[in-house]
């Protein structure tokens, strides 16, 4: 396509902007598929309409150099606003592109017409792996469907896995599964807007995912629980950048300070409530949020089961406990303890929790007798049921290595079709 007259005339001009401004500012240009160049322009013109008085002062110390191409008409009218209104360049910048980016909102951040399901993926037993049932599911969540059918849907095609899914799915285990289970090519994801809070003071979520922990001086979702900062937690999403996700995967970053969270809301009143007062906000803006928990039986763990309580109106099963575990004796003795911390708070806040399931991960029939019969052992229990069996494979700690989020990093391998097939298990 051809350059237009403007874009012809234009010429490259350097000017300073801080960077949290400049990435804020190629994001939301890239998601409102504007030429940035073109997001500049509208922003100097539309400041340039601003009163005075309305306009908000910008830190812009340190401001690194931005380059831009503007039209010598649009740079001279600019210069000249700047010399009126007695403000240098880049703090003229500097507030135009904060007015632009408040006056062209992400659509990430429109709000939904639906209530937002909860999802608490906890274990307090360590090392089961529910940082990477979170990530997984928050990918097959956000996953858009054709891209998902051409990795062959739902459903695991290795032998053994196929045969658990027939299990999952009412099958006759003695004939094998199906053919339709091998691949699910008609496999319908959700492609729904979700946020992944990492929890864990630990952060492994945060890292696994290529993302900086929040610094421990600055604000962070511990510090929103206590009411030690205010302003918007909404600043503190990280967008999970891949086209896989079309925009809608984020992520709350974890940081160190979570460690010290139970003290910080051990004297706040209804302190089971400090999660869901912190997140609220940003409830309006996704369909689904997934919290991957802490090893722990704290307080830190109580705001996570009041989170996922069952609200006024809500459907059964729209949000709930999401248990991983693995197919070994110490998992079941951690079961017991997390169940029981989960049954007397439901009893002492008179509250409704639904178990939607357990997750079994990190499972390899060749390990042997214990293996196979611990995985019997959890599908004889009932309820909670077992929804999903993942294999141990390489191509979680391939992902994690890579920092990428699984379904990204290998979208057909049998862990990514295992949790498509737990999404469609609680869907």
């Amino acid at each position: 396509m051809l350059p237009s007259d403007d874009q012809k005339d234009r010429q490259k001009v350097t000017f300073k902007l801080p960077a949290s401004l400049k990435a804020n500012l190629k994001i939301r240009a890239a998601e409102l598929r504007v030429d940035i160049q073109d997001a500049v322009a509208d922003a100097m013109s539309e400041w340039k309409t601003a009163p005075h008085g309305e306009v908000p002062q910008v830190d812009t110390a340190g401001a690194p150099p931005f380059a831009t191409w503007l039209t010598e008409a649009s740079i001279s009218q600019f210069k000249s606003e700047c010399s009126d209104r007695g403000v240098p360049y880049v703090q003229g910048l500097a507030q135009a592109v904060t007015l632009w980016l408040s006056a062209h909102p992400s659509p990430r951040h429109q709000p939904l017409e639906r209530a937002t399901r909860r999802l608490i993926v906890c274990n307090q037993k360590g090392g089961v792996g529910k940082t990477a049932v979170t990530a997984g599911l928050g990918g097959a969540f956000a996953e858009d469907t054709e891209l998902a059918r051409l990795a062959g849907g739902a459903f695991p095609g290795d032998a053994e896995l196929a045969r658990v899914a027939a299990l999952l799915v009412g099958k006759d285990s003695e004939t094998g599964a199906p053919a339709a289970l091998e691949a699910d090519h008609e496999y319908e994801a959700p492609q729904l807007r979700v946020l992944l809070v990492d929890y864990d003071p630990q952060g492994h979520l945060t890292k696994q995912l290529g993302v900086k922990q929040l610094p421990a001086n600055g604000p962070s979702l511990a510090k929103f629980m206590s009411r030690q900062v205010t302003g918007d937690i909404h600043d503190l999403i990280v967008p999970v950048d891949d086209e896989r996700f079309g925009g809608r995967l984020d992520l709350l970053p974890s940081c160190q300070d979570a460690f010290l969270l139970d003290v910080m809301i051990s004297a706040a009143r209804n302190r089971q409530a400090r999660l869901e007062h912190a997140l609220e906000p940003l409830e309006a803006h996704y369909d689904v949020i997934i919290i991957d928990c802490p090893p722990s039986l704290g307080m830190a763990m109580d705001a996570a089961i009041y989170y996922g309580r069952e609200r006024d109106g809500e459907r059964e099963g729209q949000s709930g406990i999401l248990i991983v575990v693995q197919a070994e004796d110490s998992s079941a003795d951690a079961y017991s303890m997390l169940v029981e911390q989960i049954d007397d708070g439901m009893l002492d806040w008179r509250i409704t929790t639904t178990y939607l399931g357990l997750v079994v991960n990190l499972y390899d029939a060749r390990d042997g007798h214990v293996v196979t019969s611990s995985l019997n052992e959890w599908y004889a229990l009932g309820e909670p049921r077992v929804i999903g069996v993942i294999p141990r494979r390489k191509e979680q700690r391939e992902a994690a290595r890579a920092r990428r989020p699984l379904l990204a990093y290998d979208p057909s391998c049998a862990q990514s079709r295992v949790m498509r097939q737990i999404v469609k298990e609680i869907s």
